[in-house]
């Protein structure tokens, strides 16, 4: 991708407007200092889902896992409509920028060629990098969280995902994170083209999690006694955390059944189904 962004005789370059080529530039620089994530698809699903229930995020260099990141979704992790067509994102890239933060969503080669397959369209893999950059935009850097309606409202759903990813990832009793390097042909590769051996960071979703804000087994509290148990959906709390816990981060508290141990589950019309 990095190939494609340098070269001004591309296909990624000719294609664009003109005064799309600066944002390629910055693309380009981030790319070169970004960590490398992928997202295992239960995960993916994972940060979809409580994206949608969350509100407002900050997007300074302290709140994101690394200044400049590229993170590819499993799965992908939802699309954008423009110009009435449906695009898939699959990744994103984040880095600084002189109006705040600038995020990139991106499709991959392989998606949009399973999607051509189904035209009489052809694509030459050649001029085409491994991840396009569809759509460009930057979110405001302030100490205060910024409301997701000011992002683009096409792109909501994702720059909400992508934020709700970078929160669990401070949350190691939800997440595994393991490293992983490229295989021997793919460092080769990378070592003819003058590029580091870059390790990718791999979020997964642990398989088993006991949350820690889970009444007692007497399902007593504030003289109540319960005679039922039942499920708590997923959400966000405003955590305190740091010195003295002054400060506060957004949390992730997962879905858990609540009440006395033994008593029986009280049933509802809706389903909540947690697939791993």
């Amino acid at each position: 991708m990095a190939r494609h962004l340098d070269n001004p005789a591309t296909s990624l370059r000719t294609g664009t407007d003109a005064h799309i080529h600066s944002g390629l530039d910055t693309l380009a620089r981030h790319l070169r200092a970004a960590e490398l994530y992928w997202v295992a698809p239960d995960m993916t699903a994972l940060a979809a889902s409580s994206g949608a229930q969350l509100a407002a995020a900050r997007w300074s260099t302290a709140d994101r896992p690394t200044p400049c990141g590229l993170i590819v979704f499993g799965g992908g992790v939802g699309s954008i409509d423009t110009g009435g067509v449906t695009i898939p994102v699959e990744a994103c890239t984040w880095g600084p920028h002189e109006d705040g933060c600038v995020i990139w969503l991106l499709l991959s080669r392989r998606r949009l060629e399973a999607e051509m397959a189904r035209t009489d369209l052809t694509l030459v893999e050649g001029e085409t990098p491994p991840l396009i950059p569809v759509f460009g935009f930057t979110m405001p850097v302030t100490t205060e969280p910024v409301s997701m309606t000011e992002a683009d409202p096409k792109a909501t759903a994702v720059v909400a995902a992508l934020a709700a990813s970078w929160l669990l990832l401070q949350q190691p009793q939800l997440i595994d994170r393991t490293r992983e390097q490229a295989d021997r042909k793919d460092r080769r590769a990378l070592a003819r083209a003058g590029h580091s051996d870059s390790e990718v960071t791999v979020i997964d979703l642990r398989r088993q999690y006991i949350p820690d804000d889970k009444d007692p087994d007497t399902g007593e509290g504030e003289g109540r006694r319960y005679r039922h148990r039942w499920v708590v959906s997923g959400h966000w709390r405003n955590q305190a955390h740091g010195p003295d816990r002054s400060l506060r981060r957004q949390t992730w508290i997962p879905a858990y059944v609540k009440g006395p141990g033994g008593a029986p589950l009280l049933a509802t019309e809706r389903v909540n189904v947690w697939r791993r």
